[in-house]
């Protein structure tokens, strides 16, 4: 273990005995680590950690009650956002936030564009400019196309085009891959190394072992808000930094109850859909965990957004208890007792101003109320019975569900369909951009509703979760079932073949 306190080199940054309380909470207790030019550092810990509070720190938004910051060895004194982006520091964000209106270039140069005479904006400077940033970054960004059409890669690659207009050193990345593909991680990789290249230092937040042990040279493990040590990322392992964030073993990531399933509950026939899956058939019982496993684009989701109803099919049928599903109709499909808990929880789970509780009750609005009108009482009592059940952590019921962590968000979103009392849980992605340790929560939660009897139909692009939690994995790839395995028959290698299309996959 290598104390942050201890380097003979001068960092670039340096984060000095910081702490940070809000009211009598202490969200960092005198944290110490540094970042140097040319490397990429990693930041891990649980939701709550004190990770978030250090990003916004770096940026400006809030000043260390005790302790400091330096730069290049000199304390530096980041007293809002531009303070932060004058000192060099820029924060890329999961979520980017570009004005959707405006071209790429203008989103870049906002406030800075390039003039002619008569102050008029020099639209050929502007695009010659953006173009000469997306060429250092080694990327092909169109300067005149609008922001609004951007995929999330794309906008990130805007942000950290931004920041090297301004002359930006260090790039801190809260986040950045949760919402990419398998093919735009790699590509932001390839700018993050290049940004080293040239000198830049990168502070990189991730919940993805497999990314932090790929692309980071040291990695700061925080807990409770405590610094808990900083490694070379060869000394470590993803047990080892598992253990220090949450004080167990890997195993316990799983805690997978063995149940014997009951009678098939859902089934799948022949589904198809032109150009996006075709003959899909499975079925799910009672007490069982069902996993689709694939690479990205392989049709998963839009499988089970078709037995929901929310996509519609051209060929098959879908089955609940026997009884035909009628296609199109998620109202239906509730009726008949299926939940669905999306890929994007944000966009399509929750409503992100309404408050706590009444996200927890949308689907059980029209059982709450009483002669047509809302009772407070009852909306606020299923709240509060589903937030403790499931051990969401939040302030008062009545704040934005924007306020909690993303773990505690899904765990809402669990808490409204739960609600609803379903036969068939079908959940897309179920820990995406959660800490181990809220992963462990969600998956006992998955385990123990199984455990009840639930059937449980799982999507996700993790093979750790997949063998973790499923008692049989369906493997799908471009748009077709290729492989059912046992929980036996299952392994990284079995999975992948099928994946992949290779010789020996289980058929």
């Amino acid at each position: 273990m290598v104390s942050p306190r201890k380097r003979s080199a001068v960092p670039l940054l340096q984060l000095r005995e910081v702490t940070k309380s809000f009211g009598p909470v202490a969200a960092v207790r005198g944290v110490s680590f540094s970042l140097q030019a040319g490397r990429v550092h990693a930041l891990v810990g649980e939701n709550g950690a004190g990770k978030s509070t250090i990003v916004k720190m770096l940026a400006g938004v809030h000043q260390p009650d005790t302790g400091g910051i330096e730069l290049d060895g000199r304390p530096a004194r980041l007293g809002g956002p531009a303070a932060a982006r004058d000192a060099g520091i820029a924060v890329i964000y999961q979520e980017p936030t570009l004005f959707p209106d405006l071209s790429v270039a203008e989103n870049i140069f906002m406030g800075r564009q390039p003039t002619a005479r008569f102050g008029r904006v020099d639209r050929a400077a502007l695009r010659a400019a953006t173009a000469r940033l997306f060429e250092r970054l080694g990327v092909a960004v169109d300067p005149e196309r609008q922001a609004r059409g951007l995929s999330i890669a794309d906008q990130q690659l805007v942000e950290i085009a931004k920041a090297l207009s301004v002359d930006a050193r260090v790039f801190v990345m809260d986040e950045p891959t949760a919402a990419l593909s398998g093919v735009e991680v790699e590509r932001l990789f390839a700018v993050v190394r290049g940004l080293c290249e040239r000198g830049a230092a990168v502070l990189f937040i991730s919940h993805r072992f497999d990314e932090v042990f790929s692309l980071c040279d040291h990695i700061t493990v925080l807990r409770d808000g405590a610094w808990v040590s900083t490694d070379p990322t060869a000394d470590v392992t993803p047990d080892t930094v598992v253990r220090r964030m949450v004080g167990r073993d890997v195993a316990a990531l799983f805690p997978k109850e063995d149940t014997e399933p009951g009678e098939t509950v859902l089934e799948v026939r022949g589904l198809g859909r032109a150009g996006v899956f075709e003959d899909v058939g499975f079925s799910v019982r009672a007490g069982e965990i069902v996993a689709l496993a694939g690479l990205v684009g392989a049709g998963r989701s839009e499988v089970v957004r078709a037995v929901f109803g929310v996509d519609r099919y051209d060929a098959g049928e879908v089955r609940v208890a026997g009884r035909r599903l009628p296609p199109g109709s998620p109202a239906r499909a509730m009726a008949a007792g299926i939940a669905l808990v999306p890929e994007d929880r944000r966009q399509q789970g929750l409503v992100m101003e309404l408050s706590i509780e009444r996200n927890a009750t949308l689907t059980r609005l029209r059982r709450l109320t009483r002669f047509g009108l809302l009772t407070g009482g009852g909306e606020r009592r299923s709240a509060a019975e589903w937030a403790d059940r499931l051990q969401v952590r939040y302030g008062r019921l009545a704040d934005p569900v924007a306020t909690l962590s993303g773990g505690n968000q899904q765990k809402v979103v669990l808490a409204k369909w739960l609600a609803t009392g379903p036969r068939v849980l079908i959940v897309d992605e179920p820990t995406r951009g959660i800490d181990v340790g809220t992963k462990a929560e969600v998956h006992r939660t998955m385990s123990r509703l199984a455990g009840e009897g639930l059937a449980v139909l799982m999507v996700s692009s993790e093979l750790p979760e997949v063998l973790g939690m499923a008692d049989r994995v369906l493997v799908m790839r471009e748009g077709r079932i290729t492989a059912g395995l046992s929980r036996r028959e299952a392994t990284e290698e079995s999975v992948m073949f099928a994946a992949t299309g290779q010789a020996g996959a289980v058929a």
